[in-house]
């Protein structure tokens, strides 16, 4: 699972797809859920889940 930050969801999206092969699920997290956790891949607040 990856967190992303409205910057970096493509990013995600495309990670997921390269290394799984399928469409990933992409989920808006609730304000409780981004509080909790920072993006994969920088250090904002996330706004999305991605798994595959």
């Amino acid at each position: 699972m990856y967190y992303a930050c409205d910057e970096h969801i493509e990013l995600a999206l495309d990670v997921v797809v390269d290394e799984n092969e399928v469409f990933p699920v992409m989920e808006k997290l609730t304000s409780e859920q981004a509080l909790s956790t920072t993006c994969s891949f920088c250090k904002k607040q996330p706004i999305y889940s991605v798994t595959k």
